[in-house]
């Protein structure tokens, strides 16, 4: 189950409602989708393959994952957001229509970057077994690199085999201080990879995520379509609904290059750079220039004597700023005057 329905409006002005982030290559010369689906091949063929995302981007989409063979009826267009609880409940009950409720659902966000793809594909596999054997929800946490404020947390508790633990809590972003005390006790990042049988799980939203739990008894008795059960849910985040609710929840640790592509200076960490250390789309000269990011879109960029900035340029409209306030742009783009927000895309 591949999570595509975001903007990512932290990378603006690139992406829009119109040309979402997970469509955008990112994190090489393919979009973040494309990356995902061939990342995911060899594990999971298209067929079996679903894609959620919403109404307006469901023709974009399908033409984006249609050369790995993954069909339209795998599209899951989502009417209105209403969480992820709700997303991952709709696709766990089209995925018990179709396979039953022993079928293990692999849920992955389609805008993530992967370095090792054979150690990210053995860990979904490995998470598989352990959903299957313990019949819980297995989540798998990135071992932090750096105390990073923009993840949340898990603390792992007692061990349950080899490398397997107990969620003990999830915690959302701390501010950087506690991030680096998490680090140092062995907390991991929460990635959003989730495994586990689809009938396990909504089991657990029953009993659990009353939010959504009357909309899901509902759908699995085949008594409501897509747009009437994403109107009766109460939105709410899958972590919040349900994973700091069950007691049923395991972590494993995962080290395998992952990066959730979250704002324009993480380029710097997925991306190819030249020798300045400065990483680059399109016609890029940089002299005397260290550190920075650049996207060039319909014309050509020169730098000198820089560092550490942001340059994003798109079909006359550029954007400077730094790598460090680049994590702000939602803040800057919710501020645009209405003759620079409504510009065409």
């Amino acid at each position: 189950m591949i999570l595509a329905g975001g903007v990512g409006s932290r990378f603006w002005p690139v992406s829009t409602p119109e040309r979402p982030k997970q469509l955008l290559p990112l994190a090489g010369e393919q979009s973040l989708l494309h990356d995902t689906l061939r990342r995911l091949q060899p594990l999971v063929p298209g067929e079996r393959t679903l894609v959620l995302t919403n109404e307006a981007l469901v023709p974009a989409i399908a033409s984006a994952v249609a050369p790995f063979g993954v069909p339209s009826t795998n599209l899951l267009a989502e009417p209105v957001p209403a969480g992820t609880a709700a997303a991952l409940a709709w696709a766990a009950i089209e995925i018990e229509r179709r396979a039953g409720g022993s079928a293990v659902m692999l849920c992955v966000h389609a805008d993530w970057a992967v370095a090792q793809e054979d150690k990210f594909r053995a860990a979904l596999a490995h998470a598989a077994d352990v959903a299957r054997e313990h019949r819980s929800l297995v989540t798998i946490g990135i071992v932090p690199t750096r105390p990073d404020p923009g993840y949340g947390y898990i603390h792992r508790g007692r061990p349950v085999a080899p490398d397997v633990f107990a969620a003990d809590r999830f915690v959302e972003k701390p501010n950087r201080v506690r991030a680096a005390e998490m680090v140092s006790e062995g907390c991991l990042w929460n990635s959003g990879i989730f495994v586990w049988q689809a009938g396990d799980f909504l089991d657990e939203l029953r009993r659990h995520t009353p939010e959504v739990a009357a909309a899901v008894q509902a759908a699995r008795a085949h008594k409501t379509d897509a747009r009437a059960f994403f109107a009766s849910v109460r939105p709410v985040s899958i972590d919040v609904g349900l994973l700091e609710r069950s007691a049923r929840v395991l972590v494993i640790p995962g080290d395998f290059g992952w990066d959730d592509v979250g704002t324009w200076a993480a380029l710097s960490r997925t991306r190819a750079l030249d020798a300045a250390g400065n990483a680059v789309y399109g016609p890029v000269y940089a002299k005397d220039a260290n550190g920075n990011v650049v996207h060039a879109e319909g014309g050509a960029v020169v730098l000198y004597g820089v560092s550490d900035l942001v340059v994003v340029t798109r079909d006359g409209l550029t954007v400077v700023t730094t790598i460090e306030r680049s994590a702000d742009l939602k803040n800057l783009v919710e501020s645009l005057p209405d003759w620079l927000a409504s510009r065409p895309a």
